[in-house]
This record gives C-alpha cells, structure tokens and sequence, in this order.
C-alpha cells in the first residue's frame, strides 16, 4: 500500500474517543490516524480495540517521537518495531515531524531546527536512514514554532531543501502553516505556492487559541476556525483533495461534533474535485 491509496477525510485516533469509534458508521471518517509510539506493544483491550479499528478503516500513523532532527543517533529498535506495527496493520502512509524532541532523553516538545545548510544536511541524512530503516517513503510535517532558533533561510527554503536532500514527501499542516505564518509575519498563500505540488501527500486541520492578533497557540483543542478553512480552500485549489485529517487531543467534544467538521473536509474536497478523483488522490 502507498499513500495514494488513503483518500477523504479522517480523524485522529485518541484512547478518549474509542467507545464512540466502535459504534460510529463505517462510513463516519474514511481513515484514522494514530501515532504508534503510544500503540506499539500495547495488548489487553486497547489492543483489541484498535485491532477492531484497522479491520474497520484504513490506518494512517503519524509519529511523535523519532526526534529527526536531533543530536542522538535514530532509535533503531524503534524503528524497527514501527515498521512491525506499519506491516501488521497496513498503514500506507507513516509520517514525522521536521523537528527534534530529544538530547538526553525525551523532551516532551516538538522543537524548531535552525534554518542552516548543516541543519538541511543533518536531518535529510537522518531521513533517508528512517526510510531505509522502514522499507518505505515518509513524509514530513511542517511544525508550528514560537521561538525560531538562527535562520540563515527561509522557513520555506529550509522545507523544500530538506524535501529535495531527502528525497521524502510532506504532510502539510495548514493550521501550522496559518499559525507560523502569522506569529512570524509572513504569507502563508506565497508559502503555499512555494511549496513542491509532487510531494505534497496530505493534509492535517486542526483549531488554534487566539492569544493575540499577532500570536496564534496551536493547541489541537478547538474548532477549525475560519481562516485555516479558507487557506485549507486554497491548498486543494494547488494540490487537489487530498486525505485531510481533523486533529484533536483534547477537550473533546462528542464524535457527533467532530464528524460535521469532518463533513465540511469532505465538502470543501468535493468542491474541487468530484468523488472519484478524491479516491485517486
């Protein structure tokens, strides 16, 4: 299976929400992504539930802790047991975040590079190792950031370097992009035209807190808000509709809720493209 093979929309997976997964329609979301750090080795009535999941609807994974960008060699033994967890449950599409989360042990965040060469060339290799590691592509998510670190480039020049070394794909997040973009003053509709339309493979939405005009927290805790929608509008316009997921990891509210946004995924993709080239995506 390869990422081609995902389409529509989806959610996240999250233990709060799984009574409600079980009993949803089959056609509630058309895939669900989980990140297997949190489901590797896991047995018991999780593991049953989850198993009872994937035999339901098609697995995303999105990983949380591989640290790409860090200082410390790559977590084999992770990564091979990603892999197993990849295999065994059919996952077409596995992706990371272009960031670090450890030195010395976990550092429970997701923490910006600095836009450099060194750093381009520091966390391509580390993803052609990953890839090697799991017998597949990846694709890399745009984080959201506060405080850059040195920026010798361009955030989006620092992307489509690491993209092109690493010979990889990304997942865009169009809430980080929006949430970067005005934390960081620059526009998010040039960034998107910038962006490689061939390894753009999927999409992620998700809502944000409004500190203040000029600061956006992205906290995965609220509703997709209205300018995320318009830009997530745009980005179909460039790379056509594909699999998008709907972030939440807290404060949720029931999965009737979060399935109407969802459907205004599934709206907003069939607006741009008819349902089966949205299956082709």
């Amino acid at each position: 299976m390869t990422a081609a093979s995902l389409f529509g929309a989806g959610l996240g997976l999250r233990r709060a929400l799984l009574p409600e997964l079980l009993a949803a329609d089959a056609g509630a979301v058309d895939f669900l992504e989980c990140a297997p750090d949190n489901w590797i080795g896991v047995g018991g009535a999780f593991g049953k539930q989850l198993a009872a999941l994937a035999e339901r609807f098609p697995l995303s994974c999105h990983g949380l802790s591989l640290s790409l960008g860090g200082p410390a060699p790559l977590d084999l033994e992770l990564l091979r047991r990603t892999r197993e967890f990849l295999d065994q449950h059919r996952v077409p599409l596995f992706s990371e975040h272009l960031s670090y989360c450890s030195d010395d042990g976990q550092l429970y965040d997701l923490l910006p590079l600095p836009f450099t060469d060194e750093a381009v060339h520091h966390v391509a290799a580390r993803i052609r190792q990953a890839q090697d590691v799991l017998g597949r592509r990846i694709a890399v998510e745009n984080i959201s950031y506060y405080a850059a670190p040195y920026q010798a480039l361009s955030e989006i020049d620092f992307l489509r370097a690491v993209l092109e070394e690493a010979d990889c794909d990304l997942l865009l997040d169009v809430n980080n992009l929006y949430v970067n973009a005005i934390n960081h003053g620059y526009d998010a509709h040039a960034y998107l035209a910038e962006l490689p339309a061939e390894r753009v493979v999927s999409m992620h939405v998700a809502g944000h807190y409004d500190e203040a005009p000029d600061l956006k927290i992205d906290t995965h805790g609220a509703t997709v808000k209205g300018d995320v929608w318009a830009l997530l509008e745009q980005a179909y316009q460039r790379f056509g509709a594909l699999p998008t997921l709907l972030e939440r990891d807290f404060n949720f509210p029931p999965l009737a809720e979060l399935l109407v946004e969802v459907e205004a995924i599934r709206e907003r993709q069939s607006a741009v493209i008819s349902l089966p080239e949205v299956r082709r995506a």
